[in-house]
């Protein structure tokens, strides 16, 4: 079995979804690795990673909407707010959600359903340069 790991800067415009399909895929590419997995972890706390709807922009709309009122900016009851009303929102937010998400590999390529993208989910207003460590193996 090999293995492949390599590491990636994505820069997101705040708040929302930024697609990290295409930099993932060349990962997997770059690692020749026809037949297995691959596990992508982001670094951070107010941020995470999720597989979703990939054609239509009123799904990630949606999914904002559902995590805002989970975790709403600037609660009273929340103490942690150094960096602002997103504070503690975004670590609520990223503690709901996922910091890493795996994969199959095959053919050489993320198998994905026909809808499916791979999604760097931003909770801050800001934003962030998120660092992601992509891990290949099989064969």
């Amino acid at each position: 079995m090999a293995v492949y790991q390599d590491s990636i800067q994505i820069r997101t415009d705040g708040r929302g979804t930024t697609l990290i399909t295409r930099q993932v895929e060349d990962v997997v590419r770059a690692s020749g690795i026809t037949t297995g997995t691959c596990h992508v972890f982001q670094h951070h706390t107010s941020a995470s990673l999720l597989v979703t709807e990939n054609a239509d922009p009123d799904v990630r709309r949606d999914l904002e909407t559902l995590i805002a009122r989970m975790a709403p900016d600037g609660d009273p009851a929340y103490r942690h707010d150094m960096e602002g009303d997103d504070d503690m929102a975004a670590h609520a937010r990223a503690m709901l959600t996922d910091n890493d998400l795996t994969v199959p590999v095959g053919r050489g390529r993320l198998v994905l359903g026909t809808w499916q993208g791979l999604f760097l989910w931003e909770h801050r207003y800001a934003a962030h340069t998120r660092m992601l460590t992509i891990t290949v193996q099989g064969e």
